[in-house]
């Protein structure tokens, strides 16, 4: 189970992250028009990146988990993966919630109990 949920972490945070990469400007875009009516809207770019770069550390440090596990039994890479994904989905619901998205926040929930759920299995 710990490595499925490495595995599931390293998909979802991988792929977000390539596809603002990939597509920086309309991400930019979109997420303006999300928080157009919030204090964040003149911050967007700079949240963008640092979401994007703690997705990347996120994969890093989960894929090093995942060989960790795998060849030595060692956890902490895993951990600190999950530990970190765990801040930014956070993080992300925070935005959400100033965004007044609910259904976004609603769904972020669902990737932070499974996170947590991996934070315990790796502790």
């Amino acid at each position: 189970a710990q490595i499925l949920i490495l595995i599931y972490i390293v998909i979802t945070f991988g792929y977000s992250a390539i596809e603002k990469l990939l597509q920086w400007k309309d991400s930019v875009d979109f997420y303006e028009n999300h928080f157009k009516n919030t204090s964040l809207k003149n911050v967007i770019p700079l949240f963008l990146k640092i979401v994007t770069l703690l997705e990347i550390i996120t994969v890093i440090l989960c894929v090093l988990g995942l060989f960790s596990l795998i060849v030595f039994q060692d956890k902490q890479f895993g951990f600190l993966g999950l530990t970190l994904a765990a801040i930014t989905l956070i993080g992300l619901l925070f935005g959400q919630r100033i965004a007044k998205d609910y259904d976004g926040a609603k769904n972020i929930t669902v990737y932070f109990i499974l996170t947590i759920i991996g934070v315990f299995m790796l502790q």
